[in-house]
């Protein structure tokens, strides 16, 4: 069977190591490079305990990896938003498909990409052509054909799917929509600082980044794109929450109904919309949704709930593994629309826990 030649810069990272291992496993892609300026030299088996093709590449340092990337069918950037916004351009240019990680892409205002991930980022902007925003249950056509793919954040995952299929059917209103999450620390990369170290976070909760988190424009902007323009903006509030698990994002999201409507209405309303998603599960009940049934999966499970009287509240909760589904599971699910392969490939059977 056919192979394409893949590249990943940032293999090092939790988000480059689950998109390593899931290569090494796919049928349809063939890992090529992979940087790391800290593992230089040494092999992916060494690092991962990979066996096999994949497991005898050597990590590279990014600058040469970068290079050789070019020769390379496909590039998974999993950098910081100023290093994607950096070489996407190059690799473009040089005729590879990029599908970037990170935010450099996500955020079509520049103006807020600016606010949110620096200039560096709102520059990089007119230096590519419009790609697709790879949310493949909302966007698949568009991700199919594209030459840049902004995969989307992991806390934007979760919350989206919960809340768009509700948008679009007209069942709750724009206004006043709030989002809590809880997140596991993987969800804040691969740093070694205090402030992330088993002694900050054990027996400890705590909120980050309160009015200021980057998922919140974006979270705003794909909701607004699933529903009429007519129907005025999206007024969203995000906090997103730290807790001291290793992965998995878990999403309460709060609306008011916009008809009269009952908890199995919504629940009937959300089943429709995903009913041929092989990724998404749409649960009995909020209280069925749980973290322990996606992580280790590119799954993601929905529930919600509501007062059954006019503007009555709505709960929707909703789960996903932040690593998979909301970073590595979710590019590769990107990677598959490009490569014109199954969806699914190589993500059917993972539950595997690396962090």
């Amino acid at each position: 069977m056919h192979t394409a030649p893949i590249a990943v810069l940032g293999g090092s990272g939790y988000a480059g190591i689950e998109l390593t291992y899931l290569l090494a496993h796919h049928p349809r892609a063939r890992l090529e490079v992979v940087s790391s300026d800290r593992w230089v030299g040494d092999s992916v088996a060494k690092q991962l305990a990979i066996s096999g093709k994949a497991g005898e590449r050597v990590y590279a340092s990014f600058d040469e990896a970068a290079e050789r990337a070019k020769e390379c069918a496909v590039v998974l950037l999993a950098t910081p938003a100023e290093v994607s916004a950096k070489v996407a351009p190059g690799l473009l240019a040089a005729g590879c498909k990029v599908i970037d990680l990170s935010g450099a892409f996500r955020l079509t205002d520049a103006g807020v990409a600016r606010a949110y991930y620096g200039k560096d980022v709102e520059s990089s902007k007119s230096d590519v052509a419009v790609g697709a925003y790879g949310l493949p249950e909302f966007f698949r056509d568009e991700v199919v054909d594209a030459k840049l793919v902004a995969n989307p954040g992991c806390y934007a995952t979760c919350a989206a799917l919960a809340l768009a299929p509700l948008l679009e059917q007209g069942l709750i209103a724009r206004t006043d929509l709030v989002v809590s999450a809880v997140s596991g620390v993987t969800g804040a990369g691969r740093k070694a600082t205090e402030e992330y170290g088993f002694v900050a976070i054990d027996q400890d909760v705590r909120a980050y980044r309160v009015l200021a988190h980057q998922h919140t424009p974006e979270i705003a902007q794909t909701l607004q794109r699933r529903v009429e323009s007519s129907g005025g903006p999206i007024d969203l509030t995000f906090t997103p929450h730290l807790v001291p698990l290793a992965r998995g994002i878990l999403s309460t999201a709060y609306a008011r109904l916009a008809v009269q409507a009952s908890s199995a209405d919504l629940t009937a309303a959300l089943s429709k919309a995903y009913a041929n998603e092989p990724f998404v599960t749409v649960a009995r009940s909020p209280n069925d949704v749980s973290l322990k049934q996606v992580v280790g999966t590119n799954r993601c499970v929905i529930g919600v709930a509501c007062e059954a009287k006019s503007m009555g509240r709505v709960v929707v909760v909703s789960a996903i593994d932040n690593l998979l589904k909301g970073a590595a599971g979710q590019a590769v699910q990107n990677l598959n629309l490009v490569l014109g392969c199954d969806e699914d490939a190589g993500l059917t059977q993972l539950r595997r826990f690396h962090t």
